[in-house]
């Protein structure tokens, strides 16, 4: 590993020693305009974050959407679009007001029936939102600002349903809009979110542009997290796709974006040596690494299979890959995230062990006879890149058979909806990660459900014990009782289970040009409350 990281560092050097101004976007602005320019951390592809989890899609999502509630520095929930909500004193009936000013981009104004409607849909995806939908008998407009949520027995988490921070984040869509089926993308983006994204300037593979929305009424509560007053202090923003980590570190560094949301962490100390530039980690939780099987294929579909990848992976390896400084990542076995409440240590000797040997005897009692594995390597991404990498090796070690197809994320994000057989098209095996607020419990983390092809994130896994533990979870109110629900469906996720393997748990840091100010501490990064200086 420690050869990977020095010719990183070799060509990112090379990289600063190139002619400045490589990209051509010049350091002063070009027009009248005020533009904020960022390096995302993958191309956006896909407008619909319903329809995906991506978290590009995601963050996309923020930009020109709003929601109902959201989520503050500390993860409490607050009203947004909302102005006033009660709860009936049985606890079975919400009923919600949306505030004055609320407008689609389009100038129509939003209405009780678009929140509905987007309700119910998002509520067909989102694991959370499936739980909701499992305790609601109604959701309906009274009038065009109010409607009521009743549920058919008391649930605690419905503000922290519809409040949730990340994917599948509950954006409100027109009416028109989110009556599309959930498996299809939505056919235009209009929201009523602070930016308006510029479709006529987008290109695809290189550049995303919003437009300030002048329409747009923000809270009057200091900016926290995705909560209060979504303030906009550029007239633009613009995403500049820089695959390449050493040219997206040059064009920090010579002042040429403002922002980099997901630096290369073995370039971290180069970018500490710039007095320009500014680096945090603005995610509290951190992220953990998914090893995705499919659970509708062979080798995969039979558990022992599945378990085999437990014994083979060593977490240090990875995140020795995929970060290198120990400062910034910690091994971390369990399922909800180490440092929350919901942290368990059940179960997780197999992971813990790293027996390539028992991974070999699981393989064969499993019946897998060499059988190609397809895994699926998304090479934009560095942290995803390196893990591929990683598992390709682990896998050939206990004796399979891997070819390793290379793609962007993008690409991955779609291609793993695809249901059909490895060799027909499918696949076997990808990498993703969560950030902790989507993996700190049962109900938040949709890695876990066992619900099928129905409902299960992509990979189907298929398990009604754990469905049972994730509805027990979601009605039980008492503290003790709920964390013995966490290390009971912690067990049955480790013994049989395998919705995925946690190859370790990682801190990202940020980079900023030092002009910049108000950059929110949060797992998603928010591109309103941003001011630069003028000089």
């Amino acid at each position: 590993m420690p050869r990977l990281l020095t010719a990183t560092r070799r060509a990112a050097l090379a990289a600063l020693a190139a002619a400045p101004m490589a990209l051509g976007l010049g350091v002063g602005p070009a027009s009248a305009e005020s533009v904020l320019r960022i390096v995302p951390h993958a191309d956006l592809k896909n407008l619909d974050p319903i329809w995906t989890t991506a978290y590009i899609t995601r963050n996309h999502g923020y930009m020109v959407y709003d929601t109902l509630f959201a989520q503050d520095d500390k993860l409490n929930i607050h009203p947004q679009m909302v102005g006033d909500y009660s709860v009936s004193d049985d606890g079975l009936v919400y009923t919600f007001t949306l505030r004055d000013g609320l407008k689609w981009h389009d100038g129509d104004p939003v209405k009780a029936e678009d929140c509905v409607a987007s309700i119910k849909r998002w509520g067909q995806k989102d694991g959370m939102g499936q739980k909701l939908m499992d305790f609601t008998k109604e959701l309906k407009a009274v009038d065009d600002k109010t409607f009521t949520l009743t549920l058919n027995e008391p649930y605690g988490l419905v503000l922290d349903s519809i409040g949730k921070i990340s994917s599948n984040t509950p954006f409100m869509m027109k009416k028109e809009h989110a009556e599309t089926d959930p498996n299809q993308q939505v056919p235009e983006v209009v929201g009523s979110g602070p930016f308006r994204f510029v479709k006529e300037e987008w290109v695809p593979g290189a550049k995303v542009v919003y437009a300030k929305n002048e329409d747009y009424v923000p809270r009057s509560e200091p900016a926290s997290g995705a909560a209060g007053g979504k303030v906009v202090h550029f007239d633009r923003v613009e995403w500049i796709y820089i695959p390449d980590p050493a040219t997206a570190m040059n064009a920090l560094i010579n002042g040429e974006v403002d922002l980099w949301e997901t630096p290369a962490v073995d370039m971290v100390q180069l970018l500490e040596q710039d007095e320009n530039v500014e680096l945090a980690v603005i995610d509290p939780l951190g992220t953990q690494g998914w090893l995705r099987p499919n659970h509708l294929h062979p080798p995969f579909d039979n558990p022992k299979a599945r378990q085999a990848l437990l014994y083979a992976v060593n977490q240090e390896v990875y995140l020795q890959a995929i970060v290198g400084d120990p400062k910034l990542y910690k091994e971390c076995a369990a399922y909800f995230i180490c440092g929350t409440p919901n942290e368990s240590d059940v179960g997780v000797e197999a992971l813990q062990s790293h027996d390539p040997e028992m991974a070999k005897q699981l393989l064969a009692e499993a019946g897998y006879k060499g059988e190609k594995i397809i895994l699926m390597q998304s090479t934009d991404i560095p942290v995803l890149n390196a893990a591929a990498l990683v598992t390709a090796q682990v896998l050939r070690d206990v004796g399979m058979d891997v070819e390793v197809q290379a793609m962007d994320w993008s690409t991955l994000t779609s291609r793993r909806a695809e249901k059909k057989s490895p060799a027909d098209g499918g696949w076997n095996i990808f990498h993703t990660y969560a950030t902790g607020a989507d993996a700190t419990s049962p109900i938040a983390n949709i890695g876990v459900s066992g619900g099928g092809v129905d409902r299960a994130w992509f990979g189907w896994p298929t398990d009604e014990k754990t469905e049972m533990l994730r509805d027990d979870f979601a009605r039980e109110a008492d503290p003790m009782k709920k964390k013995a629900i966490i290390d009971e469906l912690q067990g049955r996720l480790f013994d049989h289970v395998v919705p995925y393997v946690n190859y370790g748990q990682w801190f990202q840091p940020v980079a900023w040009r030092k002009g910049l100010k108000g950059v929110l501490v949060s797992p998603v990064p928010f591109f309103w409350n941003i001011s630069k200086d003028s000089g």
